[in-house]
């Protein structure tokens, strides 16, 4: 399992593993975010068995699908409401974490100023710096 830390409260990894929940639980995370379709992929566990693993290991579950249509603007409203009510550091993921930390970049837009959320991805191996002027907007 790869963790990249984005901030004391978001992190983002490549597709975790059902066996991986109680791991990432005694990680200190009490919230996971699966941004991936479900179907995108033969070998990808489901999202119910995601879910019923998360919340078997005692953490709370959010499926935030980001597919081929792209980005939605209720995609990014529900992830910063889900980052915003967690009452603890949330995990997110998806194939490899781009598509997790680009639903993070904009959830956090007019929130954080667009320079330190495209320094929170880099230090966490994501370049978004094709986001600021969506990051200066609001």
């Amino acid at each position: 399992m790869e963790l990249k830390r984005i901030n004391d409260h978001v992190s983002v990894a490549p597709q975790i593993s059902p066996d991986d929940m109680p791991a990432i639980k005694a990680a200190g995370f009490t919230t996971v975010i699966n941004n991936r379709p479900d179907g995108e992929s033969p070998d990808q566990p489901a999202s119910a068995t995601m879910k019923a693993a998360a919340e078997s290991a005692g953490l709370a579950y959010h499926h935030i699908p980001l597919g081929r249509d792209g980005v939605s603007p209720q995609m990014v409203e529900e992830t910063g409401a889900v980052l915003e009510g967690s009452d603890g550091p949330v995990l997110a993921f998806c194939r490899s974490g781009t598509r997790s930390t680009t639903l993070w970049a904009l959830s956090q837009a007019g929130k954080l100023p667009a320079q330190d959320i495209v320094a929170q991805a880099a230090h966490a191996g994501y370049d978004m710096s094709h986001l600021l002027g969506h990051l200066s907007q609001k």
